[in-house]
This record gives structure tokens, sequence and C-alpha cells, in this order.
């Protein structure tokens, strides 16, 4: 963690689709729920009958780690294309993104995920936090479990445990631009607005077409730097 966000004592995130109603901003920052299945993965089809007339040879599964880095190596491609501030499909680039962060490769907990989103989308706050307190438990490297119960603390005014929450997401994947979001509109909502500027800021060193953090800068500039961009 950076010194800006020490004090953070107050501070929680928004970063889930669904539940009450939120700030335009906020829901820029949300992305979509849950989605199971990875977006890549091992075949699950034969190959094809070579042309020597052999026999077709299975492609063996990957291994998790194998699966793990993948994903890392897709991310990072992901991430590379939406740091360009002119990508004509920076959409579809956050969506997949999204899909990724929503993966832990293991199916039970991509369950887990899934159900926990659909309780959110019914305002079932108390059926979600269950669900994510498992899924925090059982797999405390999955950095999408603690950003969306940092979510869930926050609908129930719970701010300590959601920014405790949301540090936690950082840790495991700093280049959370829905979480840096989330916490921008929160510190703006508290009076932080130099808070605010800076994670606004770091959103779009990540993500420059991100608009609820644009929004942010822009909003924010002339108070904090003493002059309108």
């Amino acid at each position: 963690m950076t010194d800006w966000r020490a004090p953070l004592a107050l501070f929680a995130v928004l970063a889930l689709a669904g539940g009450p109603p939120r700030p335009a901003a906020a829901q820029q920052a949300a992305g979509p729920p849950a989605i199971t299945g990875p977006a890549t993965g091992p075949a699950t089809e034969p190959a094809t009958e070579p042309a020597t007339g052999g026999p077709a040879v299975a492609a063996l599964p990957a291994s998790p780690e194998q699966e793990a880095q993948q994903r890392r190596d897709q991310l990072d491609e992901l991430f590379a294309r939406l740091a360009q501030a002119d990508s004509p499909g920076w959409e579809d680039i956050q969506a997949q993104i999204w899909r990724l962060w929503a993966q832990s490769g293991s199916a039970s907990m991509d369950l887990l995920l899934q159900r926990a989103a659909q309780a959110m989308e019914a305002d079932d706050s108390e059926l979600a936090l269950s669900f994510l307190d498992d899924l925090v438990r059982l797999d405390p490297e999955f950095a999408e479990g603690w950003n969306k119960r940092a979510t869930v603390y926050f609908v129930l005014g719970e701010y300590g445990r959601s920014v405790a929450d949301i540090e936690h997401t950082l840790a495991l994947e700093p280049r959370h631009f829905g979480a840096l979001s989330g916490l921008g509109i929160i510190m703006e909502r508290l009076g932080n607005k130099e808070g605010a500027m800076q994670a606004y800021r770091e959103v779009l060193a990540i993500h420059p077409n991100m608009p609820g953090a644009a929004a942010g800068v822009k909003r924010l500039s002339a108070e904090v730097d003493g002059q309108a961009l």
C-alpha cells in the first residue's frame, strides 16, 4: 500500500454489479457479475485425425499451475491493450478482464462467487456475505472474493471491514481498476478529495478510458490541482 492509503479506516469500495442504487460513477467501477468458466483452458476435444492416417490423440489437460500461468499471461496481454488510450475496443477488453477475475481456478469457488453475486442482485446482503465468508476462508488468494465481500460490508455499513477487504484485493491484484475506482468514489464522498484524485489517477494509469475515473479527475482538478483540466 502507498502512503496515501494509510488513513483508510473509514473508507470502503463499491465494485460489484447489482445491489441497491449507487452513484453513476460507482456503477462504472463495478463491472459485470461473476461469470463462471474459463475464457481459455485445456483442450476438451480430441485432436483431428492426422494426415498419416494414424489414430487421433487427445490433448493432455493442463495442470493447475499451467492454467494459472495462462490466466496471468492473458491478463498481462489484456492490460497492455487496455492501457492504450485510443483502443476502440476497450469495453470488450474490460469485460474480458472481469471474466478472468471471476475465475478462481476451482469450480466450487467460482460457484460460491456466482451465488454471492446472485444474492446481491436479490438485495440479500446477509446471504451474499455467508457465501463470501466461505470463499475468502477457503481461497484467500482469490482477489475477487475479497473485492466482492468489501462491497457487501459497505452495503451493511461495516466500513472498517470493507476497507480491510479492499486492501486485500489490491494486495493480490494491484491493477484492480474496479476496486480503485470505488475507493476514489468513497474517498470523495467522505471529503478526502486529494486521496480521491490519487485513486482516480491510478485508475486512469491502468484504464485510461474508464469514464467514472476520468470524470472524477475533471471534477476535482480545479480544487485539488488549482486549475481545471
